[in-house]
């Protein structure tokens, strides 16, 4: 089955041939939910469920959701070990141009990111866009059952990104994306820097240093009722250091070609 095709009648929009990337880490109370809520969405997204060899049974589950499927829509990666949110995207982005895909989309498993507004995404990629990202910062945007606290972290965090890195994005952290396969072949995915969740900054502003259109959409972020956050102390840390750094080399970069023209 060519993915992401369905009828009679070929479909040549981008999201037409649409793959959901979904990494796991002892999800297996919310993953079979989320599969289900995003083909009640969309039925003709395929989904990879990418697994760093989760102790509580997630990988069995995929593989038994993937042979349920009888549309041939779930696919599943079994990675041996746990080396963070950016090696598991880059795995699956990675098998996912092998496989002709014309639009990659970052989800978390956790319904943090609501497959009900994946059309939001899809239909700005449609429109000519080359990333769209989920905002919760902008217009329309909202978040739901997170503490102040960490609210307050977040958009703090958003605010330093923006600033040191110039990046004209309200959401640059943010989780929830769509890529056109164009973004993901150009850019050197091999160099990015980063495997915790600041690769989502390390990426936004990489497309966005690349020249391509960049937008965000509203969506609705609502906190994990099922299982444990994997955010930590470290990972804000290496956030906070990796974005400063960043920054820094930009101005650099930015001072010596003013000075040679």
């Amino acid at each position: 089955m060519t993915p992401g095709t369905s009828g009679d009648s070929p479909d040549t929009r981008p999201s037409a041939r649409t793959l959901v990337i979904i990494p796991t880490y002892n999800e297996r109370d919310n993953l079979g939910i989320i599969i289900e809520r995003l083909h009640n969405s969309l039925p003709h997204v395929h989904a990879l469920i990418v697994d760093d060899g989760s102790p509580d049974g997630t990988g069995q589950l995929a593989d038994e959701l993937a042979a349920a499927d009888e549309q041939g829509r779930i696919h599943v990666m079994h990675r041996t070990e746990k080396n963070g949110l950016g090696a598991a995207y880059i795995a699956g982005f990675a098998w996912g141009l092998d496989r002709d895909y014309d639009v990659l989309v970052e989800m978390d498993a956790d319904g943090s990111h609501a497959p009900e507004q994946l059309h939001r995404l899809l239909d700005q990629i449609d429109g000519g866009y080359d990333l769209v990202l989920g905002s919760r910062y902008v217009p329309g945007g909202t978040v739901v059952n997170w503490p102040k606290r960490r609210e307050w972290l977040s958009r703090g965090g958003n605010i330093y990104s923006r600033l040191a890195l110039k990046a004209p994005l309200k959401d640059i952290t943010g989780g929830y994306r769509a890529f056109r396969r164009k973004v993901l072949e150009t850019l050197s995915l091999d160099a990015v820097e980063s495997h915790g969740y600041c690769f989502q900054v390390d990426l936004a502003w990489r497309t966005i240093q690349a020249g391509f259109n960049v937008t965000e959409v509203p969506i609705t972020f609502t906190e994990r009722e099922r299982g444990e956050s994997k955010m930590s102390g470290n990972i804000v840390r290496e956030a906070l250091m990796k974005v400063t750094q960043w920054g820094i080399r930009y101005r650099i970069e930015k001072l010596k070609g003013l000075r040679k023209s």
